[in-house]
């Protein structure tokens, strides 16, 4: 199956599928598919590579299309400068506000739980891992990317030629924030497959059953946060 009536490709990537239509990120979600890191697979590849049915995911997503879009979620078609106010608003915000809770929250049932729940031990340190990283990640996106890429792009809507130095910024900036977010991907995972997908233990605490929460909504954020800048932000910057 190449193509449907209704436009579903399946030489299409993960990644542009979602960006095109953030509806389609249920469908992976509910098949295990990642949509954010892994989106530069074609689905047709990761269907075959995973064992997946690529008839009835293909036949999901098209039923998508006579259902009315949110035209809230057409971030594709979002100006640059718009979309990474979004995102830094929107995600960075709530990493910044919630990053630190949740790794005191992964400390301290790791302390309490862990002789139990030796999993729990494990969280804590890929936990404060991706802590450290995802700051000084951000860190360099608010305070040398973003900059850079509204720089460009006004200049670009002037007419005139971005900054050398500016497209030198972003050009390093992509190279270095994929293989980032790929191994930030990769231990949200390893997070996700320790807690047996953050099933909670009948023996645990409130403050378990919490951290177990927040790690999932933590995960759900970061999968829209990665979509949002490895398929629509980092793509359209490229083009400067």
């Amino acid at each position: 199956m190449n193509e449907s009536n209704t436009g579903i490709s399946a030489a299409k990537t993960i990644g542009d599928i979602v960006a095109a239509d953030f509806r389609a990120a249920k469908v992976f979600e509910k098949h295990g598919i990642d949509f954010c890191c892994g989106g530069k697979i074609a689905l047709a590849a990761l269907c075959a590579e995973k064992k997946l049915d690529l008839a009835a995911i293909t036949s999901e997503l098209e039923a998508l299309q006579g259902e009315p879009a949110d035209q809230n979620q057409k971030y594709s078609s979002w100006q640059l400068p718009f979309l990474i106010d979004y995102i830094t608003n929107t995600h960075h915000a709530y990493l910044h506000e919630n990053m630190g809770q949740i790794a005191a929250y992964t400390d301290k049932i790791a302390g309490i739980h862990g002789a139990h729940h030796p999993e729990v031990i494990q969280i804590a340190a890929i936990f404060d891992k991706i802590n450290i990283d995802l700051a000084a990640h951000m860190k360099e996106e608010d305070e040398l990317f973003f900059p850079a890429v509204k720089r460009a792009d006004a200049a670009r809507i002037a007419g005139i030629t971005p900054d050398a130095d500016d497209q030198d910024t972003i050009r390093v900036c992509i190279f270095k924030f994929y293989p980032e977010h790929e191994e930030i991907g990769e231990a949200v995972h390893s997070i996700r497959h320790l807690s047996k997908d953050y099933l909670i233990p009948p023996d645990v605490c409130n403050t378990f059953m919490v951290t177990y929460r927040k790690l999932e909504e933590f995960e759900d954020d970061l999968h829209k946060h990665v979509h949002l800048e490895n398929n629509i932000l980092f793509p359209k910057a490229a083009e400067l």
